[in-house]
């Protein structure tokens, strides 16, 4: 029975990463705001690590970082490694250090964010491309700012599916 929980709740992840992708890649449905659109699964791989153990997390990292890769037509398997190192991550120091509330996962989608689109820049852009210090002010800065702003929104998502969906406790 406890198997079957874990599964539908997979299912149910997979769905939500499927919707947003599909969320952010419709082009005007999310207006642009400083000629950028956000990246809607950054934050929804971030929260869902929280939530999680370190395996899944990684999967669940990796198959919402090949959607960007898709989408974002950056290099294949690019945002597939940073992903699934940063929820590994997340997944592994969540269940060591935090208490798990909607402050702790603000700050974890600030920073784990925040290295997930500075990568992006560095390996992206600033090794390819002249004026990188414009691209990053301009481009890279408002879509971090622009992501960060569907981090509670997506955190009270994956809360919820993960209550909803887990196995009852035995007592």
């Amino acid at each position: 029975m406890r198997d079957m929980h874990r599964l539908i709740r997979y299912l149910a992840y997979t769905l939500e990463f499927l919707v947003l992708f599909m969320l952010q890649e419709i082009p005007g449905l999310l207006p642009p705001i400083w000629g950028v659109r956000p990246v809607l699964l950054f934050p929804a791989a971030i929260t869902l690590a929280l939530f999680e153990e370190d395996l899944p997390a990684l999967f669940f990292g990796i198959g919402a970082g090949l959607l960007c890769d898709f989408g974002l037509s950056g290099l294949l398997g690019f945002h597939a490694l940073v992903l699934g190192v940063l929820c590994f991550f997340v997944s592994h120091i969540s269940r060591s250090f935090f208490q798990l509330n909607l402050f702790t996962a603000c700050f974890t989608g600030v920073w784990t964010i925040a290295l997930a689109v500075g990568a992006q820049w560095l390996f992206l852009y600033y090794f390819s491309y002249s004026q990188p210090g414009y691209a990053f002010v301009h481009h890279y800065a408002p879509k971090y700012g622009y992501t960060l702003l569907f981090l509670p929104l997506l955190y009270l998502l994956n809360r919820a599916l993960f209550q909803a969906l887990r196995a009852p406790d035995r007592t």
